[in-house]
């Protein structure tokens, strides 16, 4: 993504030697301010993940994968074995739900195995380096797949854009580049398809309001915020041609964990006869579990994310108000589970399959007795 004439992915490195860094762009601080922070430490790390400086399932485990690296060059010569497994023990713990992180870890695990000091360190480089290009070139081919079911809707309704619902924020911020959920949009906007896309603030972090409809201005993709209970209306309506939504965990079977709200979304458009499509590489891909209601972990985060807002206000300054009763207590679960029965297909980066075991081990037949 270009960002004032330069492009940037969403984690990377600078420098050489014993001064390389690690950086991200603080996502916390957008829409109104673009900040870049550089990671020290594994606290460091493992913070910006926790506290939601980076978000979104390929980011979260490319995150944690560079984390890794910061680990192994700060590890101490005796005792690394030791320091390494707490080290990945606390970037682990940082966020229960993506399926992203727990797999780059192992992927870091394989690497690394019988090495130490500088070599272990020089693996883990490697590795989460391996990690960061393989995730962007995923989303870019997922943007590929997704552009021909976007190009045979435009095909029946030429006349006017093809109308996209999207729920949170599955763009290039929720990945390393491109992202899952926008990159067909992206695709399809730069291939000269009209797309227009419904964004949904989704509350109570409002990702939607803050990251897409700031990636999708940064690219010129027309769009409209709407309220997150919009989406069943727009559909009644004939106003959504597709929903796109990204994924924290999908299962061998097809249930997709995704933002709090992706649920009902996916219920609307099946009322509605509107194809609902969720997009993700293969690592977000959970193939130890097929009931994803009753397995998928699901994250409950801090109360006052409900109860608590920020925004810009008329002096252009970001404060923090809040929306209910200082007594009034809230609840916050992070992510809802679409079971497959909802979901029109899935979006990989080796083609588009149904949403059940048998339509994913077809494109994943490596899967198979696992």
């Amino acid at each position: 993504m270009n960002v004032e004439g330069r492009h940037y992915r969403t984690i990377w490195t600078e420098g050489g030697g014993d001064d390389e860094t690690l950086y991200i762009i603080d996502q916390t601080a957008l829409p109104h301010t673009f900040r870049i922070l550089p990671l020290h430490s594994v606290e460091d790390v493992c913070r910006a993940i926790r506290e939601m400086w980076v978000r979104g399932a390929g980011l979260i485990g490319a995150t944690a994968a560079w984390g890794v690296w910061v680990a192994a060059r700060t590890a101490p010569e005796q005792g690394f074995s030791e320091f390494m497994t707490q080290s990945m023990e606390k970037l682990r713990v940082t966020r229960p739900t993506a399926s992203n992180l727990v797999w780059a870890l192992e992927r870091q695990k394989k690497a690394m195995a019988g090495l130490s000091g500088k070599e272990a360190e020089r693996a883990a480089h490697a590795e989460a380096a391996a990690i960061t290009d393989e995730d962007a070139q995923f989303c870019r081919r997922i943007g590929v797949h997704g552009l021909g079911l976007i190009q045979k809707l435009h095909e029946r309704h030429p006349e006017r854009p093809v109308n996209i619902l999207t729920h949170c924020n599955a763009g290039w911020l929720a990945f390393v580049d491109y992202g899952s959920a926008l990159s067909p949009v992206y695709a399809a906007f730069d291939a000269g398809i009209p797309v227009h896309v419904w964004v949904d603030e989704t509350r109570p972090r409002n990702q939607g309001a803050s990251l897409t409809a700031w990636e999708l201005c940064r690219h010129g993709v027309p769009h409209d915020l709407i309220a997150d209970n919009v989406g069943g209306h727009l559909m009644q309506h004939g106003m959504v041609d597709m929903v796109i939504t990204g994924a924290d965990r999908v299962t061998r079977c097809g249930d997709a964990a995704n933002k709090i709200g992706t649920y009902l979304k996916a219920l609307a458009a099946a009322d509605n006869n509107v194809p609902f499509y969720i997009a993700l590489p293969s690592s977000t891909f959970d193939f130890s579990l097929c009931d994803g209601v009753r397995d998928i972990p699901i994250e409950e985060r801090n109360a006052d994310e409900v109860r608590v807002m920020s925004g810009l206000s008329e002096r252009g300054e970001v404060e923090r108000v809040c929306i209910c009763p200082p007594e009034t207590p809230a609840r916050n679960w992070a992510f809802d589970v679409t079971p497959a029965r909802l979901i029109t297909g899935l979006i990989t980066e080796r083609g588009v399959c149904e949403a059940s075991e048998e339509g994913i081990l077809s494109l994943y037949p490596e899967q198979r007795g696992i």
